[in-house]
């Protein structure tokens, strides 16, 4: 039976773009008009143990890591999750290990929800922009509404629960002139997982212009060096901050975890609740359709020449202002969504962030010099600084 040749991950939209928030920076509410929502919307039953058996046999394995999105994908109902649950048990081979990740606004969640969530040891990731006034800015319901309250009822649960969960804050125009504060919120709810994702939305009107609600890259840079002399200072080892450990894992001859740092991308495809493969969440068009799983398998959507190209094209079109650059090894571009400005010499290619990814890259790196030295000298103290695992 043939494998992917490399680990994937998928991101799969039961519900597809259906979601009860109505978030004013949401791109997945544009892809809802590629495939209407009709009846109760969700990813028919055949097809979703069709994909599920699929995933399962292109996974190298051992371990098979299923990643539910939306929209919001707990809209699908706490019986269709308990579906999912019951068809990969039933096709789970012997000596693999499933793992459920599912990314949520929270507002859903409840004693139910999160009882299944535990005993089934899903990860959880969680949306939440900061405080209440910054929560509220873009991130409320069709009405109008705050979501702040029910996003925390949420989050409380899920660590009452002793569920794995990760907080994700976009990173807009209004809290990035916030870093500590938005920090030390996250602190105060004992977050132990975080993920800053910045938001960058590029208008149609003009190549290199991005709308107001989207940070800068030079505020971004201060985001994050801010936060980092903080997280420096007093949390090595109590919270982990996903762009702080994949600068640190070039202390240790790693390669990045995630696709906006690696020097290729295309390994997180998404499947849309039709069965629709696309290269990527952000490339969610026509344009870019490669397929459908009810018609070619997972298998060969994920190794085939279209989805190969789409990830090479992220190092073969690197402008040479890139390659020349001191932190080329922590950045390697950054998402290829986001290339949309000249480099200093006038080439197109560049990333809309580079002065704030450089900014921050080079503000880290004397320390992770520092971790790098410590490690390779064989005096590495287990607690001191982050671990190389």
């Amino acid at each position: 039976m043939k494998k992917a040749a490399s680990d994937f991950q998928v991101f799969v939209k039961p519900v597809g773009a259906l979601c009860n928030l109505a978030c004013k920076y949401c791109y997945y509410l544009k892809s809802g008009a590629l495939n209407p929502e009709k009846g109760n919307a969700r990813m028919p039953d055949e097809l979703l143990e069709d994909y599920i058996v699929q995933h399962i046999n292109a996974s190298p394995g051992p371990d098979i890591f299923f990643s539910w999105h939306g929209g919001e994908p707990t809209m699908a109902g706490l019986q269709y999750f308990k579906r999912i649950v019951e068809i990969q048990r039933t096709h789970k081979p012997k000596d693999c290990l499933i793992v459920n990740g599912l990314q949520t606004n929270g507002t859903l969640l409840n004693d139910d929800w999160c009882q299944f969530l535990a005993a089934e040891n899903f990860m959880v990731g969680i949306s939440i922009d900061g405080p209440e006034d910054l929560q509220s800015v873009f991130r409320n319901t069709k009405e109008g509404n705050p979501s702040f309250e029910e996003t925390i009822r949420g989050y409380e649960l899920l660590k009452t629960y002793g569920i794995h969960c990760e907080i994700l804050c976009v990173v807009n125009a209004v809290n990035v002139e916030k870093p500590i504060r938005v920090y030390r919120f996250f602190k105060e709810l004992q977050c132990k997982f975080l993920t800053f994702l910045p938001l960058v939305e590029r208008l149609p009107s003009g190549e290199n212009v991005a709308s107001e609600r989207s940070v800068s890259a030079k505020a971004f840079g201060h985001f994050l060096c801010t936060i980092f002399d903080e997280w420096k200072a007093f949390d090595i080892g109590e919270i982990k901050i996903q762009i702080f450990e994949e600068a640190l894992r070039t202390a240790f001859d790693q390669e990045h975890t995630i696709c906006i740092f690696k020097r290729t991308c295309g390994n997180v495809p998404v499947v849309e609740r039709n069965g629709d493969f696309y290269p990527c969440d952000h490339y969610v068009d026509e344009n870019h359709l490669i397929g459908n799983i009810g018609q070619t398998s997972l298998v060969e959507l994920l190794e085939s020449r279209s989805q190969k190209a789409f990830g090479m094209k992220k190092r073969d079109t690197l402008p040479y202002f890139c390659l020349e650059c001191e932190v080329l090894d922590m950045c390697n571009g950054a998402c290829p969504k986001d290339r949309f400005i000249q480099t200093p010499d006038g080439k197109p290619g560049l990333n809309y962030l580079c002065e704030g990814y450089k900014f921050f890259f080079t503000h880290s790196k004397p320390f992770i010099e520092e971790v790098s030295e410590v490690w390779k000298s064989g005096q590495w103290a287990v607690g001191s600084l982050p671990s190389p695992k």
